[in-house]
């Protein structure tokens, strides 16, 4: 296997303490703190090891510090409830003795239901799209070192944009993002492996897509951007280590937050799970924060 992936899949594996107690590593990809994918997708790992013959439907969580790479990530599992056919987990993870997660995860029992979906968008496939990471040299020497790192990094994941932003001269777009998605190489065929994988990766990409609208230049490092909180749907089963569309699209930016979500699709056009995302989006210089906007009956 890639030694990339490996290490990603080590990193979710997480070494039990206690009955209910997980402790994890980091691993830095140049990001400024601990990648807040990697966080959730331990957290499930953790609540997935405290239930038996059930899977993950959804998770909620929120972000509430860096992490701090060169230090272990404890999880601390509560299993809130077992009933009939769902389980529902708390998990708190945490860093020198403070909390830097609070994650919510619901399992369920197998049922057959009713069957609909969203049309996946008709979108050029991912054969002759270019990586994220293939940048041209005379690009790279422009970014700031620590973005260079982040965009350069060996990545357990292959990024094919349907349309790259250009990082120093973005147009303002509509904020609608299409990204494929693939492992680098074959993975087991545990289902819960593959989900806390697309936790993993879905925080990728999402949050940004509420910065298309406004032309900002990444490349001259006048942003700030964090994951405040995240939400996720699993709805059929699929393997990270076949291709998936990520569509995204951001329907507001205000008070220095962009909310932003995500669908995963199969090639095949099945859809597989939905994102939700909220975050710091702050604008270092100023450049395209508009002002509070007035309110009626309000006193300047």
């Amino acid at each position: 296997m890639h030694p990339v992936l490996a290490d990603l899949l080590h990193l979710l594996e997480l070494e039990r303490i206690e009955d209910n107690i997980f402790r994890g590593e980091s691993r830095d990809i140049g990001s400024a703190q601990v990648f807040g994918g990697q966080v959730l997708g331990q957290a499930l790992s953790a609540a997935q090891n405290t239930v038996e013959d059930r899977v993950a439907h959804s998770l909620h969580a929120y972000f509430l510090r860096r992490g701090d790479m060169s230090a272990p990530i404890l999880y601390d599992v509560d299993r809130a409830r077992d009933g009939g056919s769902f389980s529902m987990r708390r998990v708190v993870a945490i860093q020198h003795g403070r909390p830097i997660l609070n994650l919510s995860a619901s399992f369920q029992k197998y049922e057959a239901g009713l069957n609909h979906q969203s049309e996946m968008p008709s979108v050029p496939g991912p054969d002759g799209l270019q990586d994220a990471s293939e940048f041209a040299a005379e690009m790279l020497e422009k970014i700031p070192l620590k973005m260079r790192r982040y965009l350069t990094e060996s990545r357990p994941f292959e990024f094919r944009p349907v349309r790259p932003v250009d990082f120093f001269q973005p147009e303002c777009l509509p904020p609608i993002k299409h990204v494929w998605i693939k492992a680098v190489d074959k993975l087991p065929d545990d289902p819960n492996l593959h989900k806390n994988l697309l936790a993993y990766v879905s925080d990728y990409e999402l949050l940004g897509t509420s910065t298309l609208p406004h032309g900002l230049a990444f490349g001259r490092g006048r942003i700030q951007m964090a994951s405040l909180d995240h939400a996720m749907w699993f709805h059929r089963n699929a393997r990270v280590d076949d291709w998936l569309l990520y569509s995204m699209d951001s329907t507001n930016a205000s008070g220095a937050r962009g909310l932003a979500r995500g669908q995963f699709y199969k090639a095949d056009g099945t859809l597989v799970a939905s994102t939700a995302q909220e975050g710091l989006v702050r604008v270092l210089d100023g450049e395209g924060a508009a002002a509070e906007p007035s309110v009626p009956g309000k006193q300047a």
